[in-house]
This record gives structure tokens, C-alpha cells and sequence, in this order.
């Protein structure tokens, strides 16, 4: 039974105001936190500056929050929505006046997300993205959540009227849990995860705090003692190495500790739900979402893994739509899936998609040349640092950056490929990760064939295919190969009569 009118205009729940409070407090001490340290401190030092004195500046901070919840009160005052059998309808302004009309057909996304505080007053906030500009994104800052997900089934219903009888028993059908995770899984997801980019956050972040610390270190006289450390192992090579090779484990069990503990926040009682027409994605901590993937509005769909996963059986789907809000973008995706998990839901977010078949192809070789020049580069930078910070005897870690390197242009070329079937676009890539980058073919926005000076002699070209959400390029094969590709797409999105959304 529905509990709220929507046909009739409405406000949020009236937690809203501390919602709204809390984020415009925020903002504005992100804005100014360190103006007011430093006037603070500077108060605290000399009693006052000019005429301002601690408990005057106490006031006026008490005057800032004064203002900012009545900016509350009265933003929560005029915020007002209701729907039509079209249209969803909001209403806001303290000083001007806006209304916005956006067609149900238009909407791209209605999610429901939960942080902190929201959790702990018991409300959740709706959110409702088009595929246009920022000014069609809409938030409403505190609902109770049944309110909620009834708001969020209105707006992706049609007008009464245009209902089948199919849509109505759908639409009464009780929804089911098709994937949960669980714990071990989060666990193994977060463990056999690409570490690399935790591992260069973490030196990133340990360099950062040496150089800021570095005077207070040379206050208590640690360099001092860390020389006379390193000339009495001077002699013995293998000791220096040692050395380092436990700091770098140290650092790899930190980064492997930083993405299990991520893991498990962002995707905290993950469940995947699945309706009639739409799957819909639940997951978070401290930030809990709720999200409906409908397949007409799906743009481009990326299933990542690598040795690791598969040895656990563990893939990632993630999902990309037009959306304004590309963080959000990072909430659509479904990790720790099975094989048949994740081919079940890819088949159900893309109509025939069991059908693709084409021929497997590879670019040309000259791929390998411009992944071997990318750690040439890579590996110039990491020799110059090294000989900067610790001189010439740090030259050895070449013996492992090498192999590496000609490891890196091995798979790198290994793992590309690309598939062109009548409906689909499948591409293949990565070194540590097994990315493929799905779309449909009636979605493409546009193709451009893509040459450089230095391809032009070897008649080699890419072709970059853009969607209403990312774009993806089919790198280096035969200029022939990639002009009767080009005309292919054009062809098929041109004679198609099929929207995109």
C-alpha cells in the first residue's frame, strides 16, 4: 500500500536540515580551515591580533553556524517535488525561484545512498541523474527509506495508462537476491587485487612525510646514525640488499592490508538484486548505495580479472552509463563474481549478447614497439630518481626493472585483442589485470580513425569508438583493416533504428 502522495507537492523529511547543515558546515571549513588555524594560532599566541580576541573570534564562529542553520532551515522550507504521469517536478530557491521539469524519460539513474550521519538519524537521500548537463542532477537530501524506494519505483514507471499487464505483474513481483557476498570472498577480492598503484600511493605518501619531517629528523640526528648504519654494511652488497628488500615487503603487506581494508568498506554486504527488466546493486560502510542498472540506458560494460582472481574464481563487472557524476560512476561495479555469475548478468544487461560471435584479432606488432618505449621512458625516470636521492649504487635495481619491463611488453601484446561481430564491440587488454571492454554497436556516438607521422609510413592506424560514456580504442593494426572497420560501425549505427538510450 502506498503511503505517500506524490501527485501533490511535498518536502523532504525534516532531518533534511541537519543533512543540510552538516554539508554546508563542511564546505565551508574545507574552505576556510586553514585560514582559521592560522588565525587561531596566531590568538592564541600574541591574546589577540588588532582588536580580535579569542572569545570575539569564538562569537563570530558561533554567528557563522547561526547562519548556516537558518541557509538550512529556509533551503528545506522551499524544497519542494512532487510527480506528474510524465514529469518529476521540483521546486527550490530561498531568494530566486527555480522549477525544474524533467521527463521520466529522461532519467538516467535514481540511486539511494546512506553516509554516516544519514545512518545514524535514520534517512537515506535520493539522487536523480540525466544523461544532460549538472543543473539536471537533483539530490534529496532526507527521506525515510521506504518513501524512498517507493519514490524511486514512480519514477521509473511509466504513466498508469501505458502499463501491460506484464509491467503490472512486474512490477508486484517481489524482487530476488541473485548474488551476495560473502566475507571470504571480500577477503580473497581484496587480496588478489592490482597492488600496484596502492604500492606507489604508500611510498608516495612515506617520501611525502620525510620531506616534511626532514628537519626534525636532522634535529635528533637519525641521518647521522643511518650512515654510520650503511658504511659498517658497506662492504657486504648483500646486506644492502637485504635491507631493501624487506622494505619493500614491508610496504607490499601495508598496500595489501590498505586494499583488503578498502575492499571491504566500499563493498560491504554487496547484493546483487535482480527484477524483471533491471539488476539492482546494494553495497557500503560508512557510504551504503543502492543502485538500478537498466539495460536500455547501459553504455559500455568492463569485466576485469587476472591469474589471481581466476585462480579464486573471483571476476569484477563494472558498468558505464551517461552519467554527469563520473565519481559515481566507481559504485557500478560488481565484484567477486563467478563465471557463470558474471556471463548470466552480462547476458541479462545485453540483449543476445550469448550470440556474439567474430573472429579473435590482434593488432601488429608495432604495439610492442610503443609499450617497449613506454619503459624506456618509465624506466629513464626511475634511474634518474634513484641516481638523485641514492646515488650510483642504487643502479642495480635494473637487473629487476629489465626483466620486468620485457615481461611487461610480452603480456601487454599478449593480452590485446578485438572481436567485431554484427552487434557487438569486444577489446582486450592489460598486463596485470584482464580488462574487456563490451559494447553494443547501436550505441556508438562516434568513430574516428585515429594515424600518427611516425604510423603513416608503416600503414598502421587505430580506431577510437566513443559512447555516451567513455571511449575506447582499437590500437595499431593495418590501415586497410581499420578503414573497412570504420565503415562497418558507421554503417551499423547509421542504418539501425535504435536508440541509444
Amino acid at each position: 500500500m502506498e503511503i505517500t502522495d506524490f501527485s501533490q507537492p511535498i518536502r523532504q523529511s525534516v532531518k533534511g536540515i541537519i543533512v543540510i547543515f552538516a554539508f554546508n558546515l563542511v564546505t565551508f571549513i574545507k574552505k576556510f580551515f586553514v585560514l582559521f588555524i592560522a588565525l587561531g594560532v596566531s590568538i592564541l599566541r600574541s591574546k589577540s591580533i588588532g582588536n580580535v580576541t579569542p572569545i570575539m573570534m569564538l562569537l563570530g564562529f558561533l554567528a557563522i553556524l547561526i547562519i548556516i542553520l537558518v541557509y538550512a532551515i529556509l533551503k528545506y522550507l522551499n524544497f519542494k517535488f512532487h510527480i506528474s504521469n510524465d514529469d518529476f517536478h521540483l521546486a527550490t530557491g530561498i531568494v530566486n525561484k527555480d522549477n525544474t521539469i524533467i521527463p521520466k524519460s529522461k532519467i538516467q539513474n535514481v540511486y539511494i545512498k546512506q553516509n554516516f550521519l544519514q545512518q545514524i538519524i535514520n534517512v537515506v537521500s535520493v539522487k536523480i541523474e540525466t544523461a544532460g548537463d549538472k543543473k539536471s542532477e537533483i539530490e534529496i537530501s532526507a527521506l525515510d527509506k521506504p518513501t524512498a524506494l517507493l519514490l524511486k519505483k514512480k519514477l521509473f514507471r511509466k504513466a498508469q495508462i501505458e502499463l501491460s499487464n506484464d509491467e503490472e505483474i512486474a512490477l508486484t513481483e517481489e524482487p530476488e537476491v541473485f548474488f551476495k557476498v560473502t566475507p571470504k570472498r571480500l577477503l580473497l577480492e581484496g587480496l588478489s587485487q592490482n597492488h600496484f598503484k596502492s604500492f606507489l600511493l604508500i611510498i608516495t605518501f612515506a617520501f611525502g612525510l620525510y620531506t616534511e619531517f626532514k628537519d626534525v629528523l636532522k634535529e635528533l640526528e637519525l641521518e647521522q646514525h643511518i650512515e654510520g648504519f650503511t658504511e659498517l654494511d658497506e662492504a657486504t652488497i648483500f646486506n644492502l640488499i637485504i635491507t631493501n628488500v624487506i622494505i619493500v615487503i614491508g610496504v607490499v603487506l601495508i598496500s595489501f592490508l590498505f586494499s583488503v581494508v578498502k575492499t571491504f568498506i566500499i563493498n560491504f554486504n554487496l547484493e546483487v538484486v535482480e527484477h524483471q527488466k533491471t539488476v539492482e546493486i546494494n553495497k557500503g560502510l560508512f557510504n551504503k548505495v543502492s543502485l538500478s542498472l537498466t539495460p536500455s540506458r547501459i553504455q559500455n560494460l568492463v569485466i576485469t580479472t587476472n591469474r589471481v582472481k581466476q585462480f579464486f574464481g573471483l571476476h569484477t563487472l563494472s558498468v558505464k552509463q551517461a552519467m554527469v557524476n563520473v565519481k559515481q560512476q566507481k559504485n557500478f561495479k560488481i565484484v567477486a563474481l563467478e563465471k557463470d555469475q558474471l556471463s548470466y548478468l552480462v547476458n541479462k544487461l545485453l540483449s543476445n549478447y550469448e550470440d556474439n560471435e567474430g573472429e579473435k584479432a590482434k593488432p601488429k606488432p608495432y604495439y610492442m614497439r610503443i609499450s617497449a618505449l613506454e619503459m624506456l621512458v618509465f624506466g629513464a625516470i626511475l634511474n634518474s630518481v634513484s641516481l638523485a636521492f641514492f646515488g650510483i649504487k642504487m643502479l642495480w635495481i635494473n637487473v629487476i626493472f629489465l626483466p620486468l619491463a620485457i615481461l611487461y611488453v610480452y603480456v601487454a601484446y599478449k593480452k590485446a585483442y578485438y572481436i567485431i561481430s554484427e552487434n557487438f564491440v569486444s577489446i582486450g587488454s592489460g598486463v596485470i589485470d584482464t580488462t574487456t571492454n563490451v559494447l553494443e554497436i547501436h550505441k556508438i556516438q562516434s568513430v574516428k580513425l585515429k594515424q600518427t607521422v611516425f604510423q603513416r609510413p608503416r600503414d598502421i592506424a587505430s580506431i577510437v569508438i566513443s559512447t555516451a560514456s567513455k571511449s575506447v580504442t582499437i590500437p595499431y593494426i593495418s590501415k586497410t583493416e581499420a578503414l573497412s572497420i570504420y565503415n562497418f560501425l558507421l554503417y551499423k549505427v547509421e542504418s539501425q533504428d535504435r536508440d541509444w538510450m
